[in-house]
């Protein structure tokens, strides 16, 4: 039986949302912004007027106030965000249980056997469209194809408030003239790479050896050609699955720029906490850790190390992070950001051979110590207890800070 996929896709959401709140908002160009004085001055997300004069998500404040002069700023507010997603998605729920969140504003819907009750997918995307929009005042853009990937460049084919359907008729005619970065997990590298060969669209890359690709990019070349060719099979999970992350991290951008050691290690522990407490509830182990960093001028590394044993513990990961840090980078050089990721993780702690030799320091009381956090924070709230280091710091570090999210994040 032929699959049907639904890509659904709100429309400029975080904006969409601060103009419910704000119908001032409806009629003049706004955009949903980070705070200068935190150093998140990016524009988060814009409504469809202040996109019209070159409004771009991610880019600097100030470059978006030079596009658009009146350009209204707006704060976030993410727990408004979050209860007009679950409303959403309340509604893709009664027409499949196979619902999968991409982001807070685009899910993938199976509803491949409830065409007896609801009609047949376009006929579906139309309606769930109508009643966003009737019900919550929302505008969703929908793609209909028979796999996940053809579906989400359909939902971005026709935007906003639209129902584009991807079959296996008009694909080539619609999908392969696009160019090669439309098609999902193509990022800028992997474009410059194709482009040398002269990959320029999905349907370049369609074409193209299989084997060529392996050789050029690995298996994630083999994976794209699956991608362009329409022979993605990936199920759409159900909506009460859990997906098992292939890593858990943790950024900050700095109120102000890091010059030493000392004022690392408060962002590192800070970091560390996060992602080791994250690694706990879920019951993960690591044994690869990973850093980010970037300085003020935008330029970053990333370097990790394998770790000598599997740990979802605090000191463990920080020890890790500031060995990378110092190894790779001068505190001349002012730090404006820090990720500190935790890769390679398991659901249980791998075993490690050891020599006659080794004496490991017994992590029993670091455990003790960190599990008594983690119950803590769970009553009292996650600023309830934190570690002494990052105690009355001034570079915005704190364990329960939220990270900035765009509406394309």
């Amino acid at each position: 039986m032929e699959r049907v996929i639904l890509h659904c896709d709100l429309n400029n959401f975080f904006a969409s949302v601060e103009c419910l709140s704000h119908p001032e908002y409806r009629d003049v160009p706004i955009a949903v912004a980070g705070s200068k004085e935190d150093r998140h001055g990016i524009i988060l997300a814009k409504n469809e007027l202040a996109k019209a004069r070159g409004v771009v998500t991610a880019e600097a404040i100030w470059q978006a106030e030079r596009k658009c002069p009146g350009l209204v700023l707006v704060p976030p507010h993410y727990e408004d965000y979050a209860r007009l997603s679950r409303m959403v998605t309340e509604i893709y729920l009664e027409y499949t249980d196979q619902v999968e969140p991409f982001s807070i504003d685009e899910c993938w819907l199976d509803v491949t056997g409830s065409r007896t009750l609801f009609g047949d997918g376009e006929h579906i995307a139309h309606t769930i469209r109508n009643r966003v929009k009737n019900e919550l005042g929302l505008t969703v853009s929908i793609g209909v194809s028979f796999n996940k990937v053809f579906a989400k460049l359909g939902s971005d084919y026709k935007k906003p408030d639209a129902v584009t359907v991807i079959s296996r008729e008009n694909y080539r005619d619609i999908l392969f003239p696009l160019p090669v970065n439309s098609l999902l997990f193509v990022g800028k590298s992997t474009v410059g790479k194709l482009n040398t060969f002269g990959i320029k669209t999905i349907g370049d890359l369609a074409g193209c050896d299989k084997a060529l690709l392996t050789d050029l990019l690995g298996s994630h070349g083999e994976t794209l050609y699956t991608h362009a060719n329409g022979l993605d099979k990936e199920p759409v999970r159900r909506f009460d699955e859990e997906d098992d992350p292939k890593s858990v991290g943790k950024g900050i951008t700095f109120r102000r720029s890091l010059i030493c050691e000392d004022e690392v290690r408060i962002g590192v522990v800070a970091l560390s906490d996060n992602v080791a407490a994250r690694l706990r509830k879920r019951n993960m182990w690591c044994n690869c850790v990973q850093i980010t960093i970037k300085d003020d001028n935008l330029h970053s590394i990333n370097r990790q190390k394998k770790l000598p044993s599997s740990t979802n513990l605090a000191r463990d990961i920080c020890d890790a992070a500031m060995g990378l840090v110092t190894a790779n980078w001068s505190y001349k050089i002012p730090i404006r950001m820090i990720t500190v990721t935790a890769c390679d993780l398991t659901g249980s702690p791998r075993a490690v051979q050891m020599s006659l030799f080794d004496a490991p320091e017994p992590d029993e009381r670091a455990q003790a110590i960190e599990h008594s956090m983690d119950d803590i924070r769970s009553r009292f709230g996650k600023g309830a207890v934190q570690f002494g280091t990052v105690l009355g710091n001034d570079i915005g570090v704190n364990t329960g800070e939220k990270k900035e999210k765009t509406d394309e994040d």
